[in-house]
């Protein structure tokens, strides 16, 4: 059947091209990377998480400088772009409260919350612009938020995003879960999510479901939309774009890769962790304790009297290009990037790609 991939709508916002990029943490998508999305006609996403290491000059403490350094983020991609852009938060940050207060008083257009179940997100925003996107790895987790949200808060969330275990970074799933493949898979989580969500939809209030977990291509991007979702979020391709913040090196180690070199580790957030092997990697995984001395208090679920290494500072590092120091991370098919390209031609293979599966009878 012919399907069309044009326009997401978030409520009343209009997103002329369904790509969301997935917010990457710790100065991966900032400014650069998230203006160059919006402009596309995407929606650009900035990562809140790490901001203030790109910045050790900005005084205060750790709350005050994460705050601060988001507000520049936020105020530099507007300055760069008039199109919308969103901030992602992760709920395991020890600073999350106050990290929504400053993106929703700066009165961006929307805030995407994973890493945990964002509860209580609405409570924390006060204007009615910002829309609210939670991320989920389940059906369960789906209709758990749109539950407590209704009944707590009178709403729902303006539309979801369902990140299968194929994605890049922190993942909402157990490592046997990870391993069981033939159970836990994008595909069957979405429809599922797609069910529950449906059941909440009320006149003209729909909910929109965005697919993210191994969207690589324009195949990939057709196949979900065929199974319902109404836009993907992808993360691990828009790394290797010129926009994107992080360092050279960093970039580098993705066009390096073989896929035997993604990884999966335990990381101190409290979930597993996709990325890309090297010597660090491998010491961490053997228990070793590497470079370690947590200046950041960053994460509630982080016990630094336990964990062997700071993955702030690893990922600081990482940004920075010192990948001897830190790692990146990346989704499962970082090892199929082979060049850098601009944000232009890659929007331009990924929406040329879908149209044309989605355009084909019969497929």
């Amino acid at each position: 059947m012919n399907m069309h991939f044009k326009d997401l709508f978030i409520g009343d916002l209009k997103i002329e091209i369904p790509i969301v990029q997935g917010g990457m943490g710790v100065g991966v998508s900032v400014f650069g990377l998230a203006s160059a999305v919006s402009n596309a006609g995407g929606l650009g996403v900035i990562a809140s998480v790490g901001l203030d290491a790109e910045g050790d000059h900005i005084a205060g403490d750790y709350v005050a400088r994460s705050r601060s350094a988001l507000i520049s983020a936020i105020r530099k991609t507007r300055a760069m772009t008039d199109k919308p852009f969103g901030v992602n938060i992760m709920c395991a940050l020890t600073n999350y409260d106050d990290l929504v207060d400053a993106t929703q008083q700066e009165g961006v257009d929307v805030i995407i919350s994973g890493a945990g179940l964002p509860l209580k997100l609405p409570s924390l925003v006060k204007n009615t612009k910002t829309k609210l996107l939670p991320i989920v790895s389940s059906a369960r987790a789906a209709g758990l938020i749109c539950s407590v949200w209704q009944r707590r808060y009178k709403r729902l969330p303006d539309a979801i995003v369902v990140e299968g275990p194929l994605a890049g970074g922190h993942l909402g799933y157990s490592i046997e879960e990870l391993k069981d493949s033939q159970h836990v898979y994008l595909e069957k989580i979405l429809q599922e999510v797609v069910s529950i969500v449906r059941k909440f939809e009320r006149n003209n209030l729909k909910i929109p479901v965005i697919a993210a977990g191994g969207i690589f291509d324009g195949k990939d991007i057709a196949r979900v939309i065929r199974l319902g979702a109404s836009g993907v979020q992808i993360a691990t391709r828009f790394v290797c774009t010129h926009e994107c913040d992080v360092a050279l090196a960093y970039k580098e180690a993705y066009l390096s890769a073989k896929e035997e070199d993604i990884v999966i580790i335990q990381s101190p957030v409290g979930m597993p962790g996709r990325v890309i092997s090297n010597d660090f990697v491998k010491n961490i995984s053997k228990g070793e304790r590497v470079d370690f001395g947590c200046t950041y208090l960053c994460l509630s679920t982080c016990d630094p009297k336990k964990v062997n290494y700071c993955i702030a500072k690893a990922l600081v590092n990482a940004s920075r290009g010192d990948m001897d120091k830190g790692f990146a991370m990346c989704g499962s098919n970082a090892y199929r990037i082979n060049k850098i390209v601009s944000v232009k031609e890659l929007f331009a293979e990924l929406v040329e790609g879908a149209r044309a599966v989605l355009n084909k009878k019969g497929e």
